[in-house]
């Protein structure tokens, strides 16, 4: 939602509330880009419009990257159209293209914002281990062809939680903002997953820093390949530094899960 709209736009009659699954593969992230650029953003506030005759800006729970997908993105709009929240979701089907699904609406309080009322979010990453691929999770998983050694894994995630500085997992281009974030729950767990078997990284956080999912993952998969032992992924969130962590992990295994409020 544009700041300088923001008043004008909560004159409207209604708030709603809706939350949002996407693959994130063809898109260049959530957040809205400048055309050729397309964002899912973009997509959903342009056919929204059509649904509720007028015009539509969006405020989300966070940004995704480009490639990041959503299960349970959340986002509000404010409008004066009339159609019933029980509709939105079929109405919504038929204007949106096959990777974009609202889920779930809502209508909710004028002061609600799906970006400054959210609580914690939950983010998964999935990893694919072995030479078979499987073409139904090659969008969805990081595919690490060489055995993971998963305890050492379990172990570092577990140094996670709590509340730290975690300037080694920021962006690199990061230099601002307060590094300081809660991590609630940080495990790691086998699922069936299109019919594979995947090693997912569960992380649940009061809020994240730009990449800091990602890095969090690159770096434990370090630990998982025997590269570094636990104490040397001690030493690196100890340093504060993020030139010590691995590239990024790939967007493609990254998902927002779930946002509480």
């Amino acid at each position: 939602m544009r700041a300088e709209n923001k008043a004008q736009m909560k004159l409207r009659r209604r708030n709603i509330a809706l939350t949002v699954a996407y693959d994130g593969t063809n898109y260049h992230g959530f957040q809205w880009q400048n055309p050729p650029r397309i964002a899912v953003q973009n997509v959903l506030e342009e056919r929204l419009e059509k649904i509720f005759g007028d015009k539509i800006e969006l405020a989300a729970s966070g940004r995704t990257d480009a490639g990041v997908h959503a299960f349970g993105q959340v986002v509000n709009f404010f409008t004066d159209g009339r159609i019933a929240v029980d509709k939105i979701p079929i109405a919504a089907r038929s204007v949106l293209p096959d990777d974009i699904v609202v889920r779930e609406a809502r209508e909710v309080d004028k002061n609600f914002s799906a970006l400054h009322s959210a609580k914690s979010k939950i983010y998964l990453y999935r990893i694919l281990r072995g030479a078979a691929s499987n073409p139904f999770v090659n969008r969805f998983a990081w595919h690490i062809f060489r055995p993971l050694e998963v305890e050492p894994m379990r172990e570092v995630l577990s140094l996670l939680v709590g509340t730290h500085d975690f300037s080694s997992f920021k962006s690199a281009s990061n230099v601002q903002r307060d590094p300081v974030r809660e991590i609630l729950a940080a495990e790691i767990f086998n699922e069936e997953f299109f019919g594979s078997e995947v090693l997912t990284i569960k992380i649940h956080a009061t809020g994240f820093l730009y990449h800091m999912a990602r890095n969090i993952v690159a770096a434990v998969v370090e630990v998982g390949r025997n590269r570094w032992s636990v104490e040397d992924f001690k030493k690196v969130f100890a340093a504060r530094d993020r030139s010590l962590v691995p590239a990024t992990a790939p967007a493609c295994g990254l998902c927002l899960q779930k946002v509480f409020y």
